[in-house]
């Protein structure tokens, strides 16, 4: 059944909420959990589901996505399967970018088109989550639908920031609104005993939609104007075709500010996280890198996950998660952050020729304190540097980092002279 399944990811805008991290790469590229990309969250969604052709489809800072998804995703030459980046590009017929959610399937869909399949899951590229579409697919064939949209009880809350949906007794959805304000007690639904115990009486979209192909063809042919998803195509279709609610009631969170990427990621050093990386049955493919296995000198770690090829001197690292080719100096504390890490190792002889110039090295060095910090990749952070992010920071972007929600956000490569304090 999912061989008739094509999978299409939507790689999103420009990112703007996500910046600085998205300055020098696309959304879907952003680095997550030490090791991993954001897009590898649904394009492993769709191998534990047995979907294995996938678009990827996007339009800004494409290079660093290109360059993940060629080394990454490498099939056997006698499968069919792939992962195939579809950037926005100038035609005869268009010359415009991406107008939104549904504008980019409808460019690309001349690509898509040209492959065999029945059934069409439209995926975000920004969001974390484990799901098994397998089923999603199956209770959409039962259901004769020709939409099914993901839907995930909220709280009343919550119900303000996304779409709200309505269904019947039968799981049909029957209206919509977008972001609510007021009025919400009407759109309270039946979202089950243990939802309804946790407050969470409303269903929200997911950004997560199975189309049938003819059906999807003809609905983007018939409107040219409408440009999204959420906003235009979906509203309009749930008064004239059949579109199922797929109720889904694990984790999942939309990557969409600095906050909620911070959270998410602190997330996964909890003793029980609720995005479970330890799951055999919901692997999270990424790049094979052969680095070795990380060296940990006199350091207390409290809540932390380090991800390969780390050095770490520090005193103390609490609640953090390392990034692959971390390197952290004597006598540093690390509370509440990110570190991404690197994407080289400096060699000995750089190493010493920058420490006799006074440069800083890739990585942080001796005695630095960072405490509510995401440190972008490849930044060289020096010796005494002291990091405090926190409410008593105003929101701003300098050269060197951004301050996001009390958040401080030290930009991609970028160096840090000793005794810097934040």
């Amino acid at each position: 059944m999912t061989d008739k399944v094509l999978g299409v990811i939507l790689g999103g805008g420009q990112g703007s909420r996500l910046s600085p991290l998205t300055q020098t790469r696309s959304k879907p590229a952003v680095p997550i959990a030490g090791k991993y990309r954001l897009v590898d969250i649904p394009i492993s969604n769709c191998l534990n589901s047995g979907i294995h052709r996938m678009f990827v489809l996007t339009q800004f800072n494409s290079a660093s996505l290109n360059k993940h998804i060629k080394n990454t995703y490498h099939f056997s030459h006698f499968s069919t399967a792939f992962v195939d980046i579809l950037a926005a590009e100038q035609t005869v017929q268009n010359s415009g970018w991406f107008q939104g959610t549904a504008d980019a399937v409808r460019q690309c869909m001349h690509h898509i088109v040209s492959h065999e399949f029945d059934y069409i899951l439209i995926l975000s590229g920004d969001q974390l989550y484990q799901m098994d579409f397998k089923d999603m697919i199956e209770k959409h064939i039962e259901a004769n639908a020709e939409i099914t949209i993901a839907t995930i009880p909220v709280t009343a809350k919550d119900a303000t920031d996304f779409g709200i949906l309505k269904a019947d007794e039968e799981n049909m959805i029957t209206s919509f609104i977008e972001k609510p304000k007021t009025g919400l007690e009407e759109w309270i639904s039946d979202t089950g005993e243990e939802m309804q115990g946790e407050g969470r009486n409303y269903l929200a979209s997911m950004g997560i939609y199975v189309f049938n192909r003819e059906y999807l063809i003809n609905i983007l042919n018939e409107n040219e104007e409408e440009k999204d998803f959420g906003k235009e195509i979906l509203p309009r279709a749930i008064t004239s075709s059949r579109v199922l609610s797929y109720q889904y009631e694990g984790y999942w969170t939309d990557i969409g500010n600095i906050s909620s990427f911070f959270e998410a990621n602190l997330g996964l050093t909890d003793e029980l996280p609720k995005f479970n990386m330890f799951d055999s049955n919901h692997t999270i493919f990424t790049r094979a890198r052969m680095l070795p296995p990380s060296k940990i000198s006199g350091t207390t770690l409290e809540k932390t996950i380090i991800a390969e090829g780390c050095i770490i001197q520090a005193s103390r690292v609490e609640h953090a998660v390392l990034g692959i080719r971390s390197r952290i100096g004597r006598h540093t504390v690390i509370t509440n952050a990110y570190i991404m890490g690197s994407d080289r190792y400096q060699t000995l002889d750089e190493i010493q020729s920058e420490t006799e110039a006074g440069h800083s090295l890739i990585g942080i060095g001796d005695r630095c304190y960072i405490n509510n910090a995401i440190i972008d990749k490849n930044c060289s952070i020096g010796n005494d540097v002291k990091i405090n992010g926190g409410p008593h920071l105003e929101d701003g972007d300098f050269e060197l980092y951004a301050v996001k929600d009390g958040i401080v956000v030290i930009k991609k490569g970028a160096v840090l002279p000793s005794g810097t304090v934040i």
